[in-house]
């Protein structure tokens, strides 16, 4: 079932070598788990979209220019998220501020060909003993 994500979510990408956190801004004026909700909206690289550690894609100019210079050994290079549309699809039946709210099966695109998805939606339960 999918789940609401929310700021501090997990996310990993398909030619990142590191999870990364999403980062959501309370813009929303909406919380859940005590986090600012997320909607499709919040994919602006480095505010919301966190570097992935190193990015192995050989898309990336970087990572381009440093395998070539490696004799065309795979040199993976720092990740800089390139992310210029929404999360797709979103939450077909939840609003958040005149957007679909962000679910755990959402995807991003990174422009470099990285696919980036949410491994752990952000969302945590407290336990009452």
């Amino acid at each position: 079932m999918p789940q609401h994500v929310c700021n501090n979510a997990v996310l990993m990408c398909t030619f990142g070598m590191a999870p990364s956190t999403l980062g959501v801004l309370p813009l929303h004026r909406m919380m859940t788990s005590n986090q600012p909700a997320a909607n499709i909206m919040d994919h602006i690289p480095m505010v919301n979209i966190r570097p992935f550690g190193m990015c192995t894609s050989p898309s990336n100019p970087t990572v381009a220019a440093a395998t070539a210079a490696a004799m065309g050994v795979l040199t993976p290079m720092p990740c800089i998220p390139v992310t210029p549309a929404p999360w797709v699809p979103g939450a077909a039946t939840v609003m958040l501020n005149q957007f679909p709210a962000l679910d755990n099966v959402s995807k991003l695109n990174c422009i470099w060909g990285g696919v980036i998805s949410v491994t752990f939606a952000g969302q945590v339960t407290e336990m009452i003993p």
